[in-house]
């Protein structure tokens, strides 16, 4: 597997704000640039997902595939990897970590390890995820941030 890379952000809301963001996967396309579609293929008895479509179109790279997630019981911790092999990917694993701060704010910690089944230099593997890492926290942090983005 490839080494993971992590980032975080600081988000101006409670967690329960950003959880509810996160585990909203059908409007993801609705904020996050390069997905095309995503669909919930399976639940949990709670009404979490458990396995999720996704369709990219990064212009550079399209794919479709799905990820098995999983919760921690105070939906501090959520993780998810690639259930089989996509065209771009042969594995994916990754977490969202998120901690509420004594002022009211969130800090997300967003871990990824991506092994792709195209051949890429690890200097530009390493950029091209810290890109996606960086955009990925961003646009969440817009979209919790967002007025009646939760609601």
């Amino acid at each position: 597997m490839a080494d993971s890379s992590t980032q975080s952000i600081t988000i101006d809301a409670p967690p329960d704000r950003v959880v509810a963001v996160i585990c909203d996967f059908a409007r993801y396309p609705e904020w996050t640039e390069a997905l095309r579609r995503v669909e919930v293929i399976e639940e949990y008895e709670d009404g979490y997902a458990s396995q999720v479509r996704f369709t990219i179109d990064a212009q550079v790279m399209t794919d479709e595939y799905v990820l098995a997630y999983e919760y921690a019981e105070d939906l501090s911790r959520i993780e998810w990897h690639l259930v089989a092999p996509s065209r771009m990917q042969r594995a994916q694993r990754g977490s969202y970590d998120v901690v509420g701060n004594p002022d009211g704010t969130s800090t997300v910690t967003y871990t990824l390890e991506v092994e792709l089944s195209v051949g890429m230099l690890g200097m530009f593997r390493r950029k091209a995820e810290k890109m996606i890492m960086d955009t990925a926290l961003k646009q969440l942090k817009h979209r919790v941030e967002a007025p009646g983005a939760t609601r």
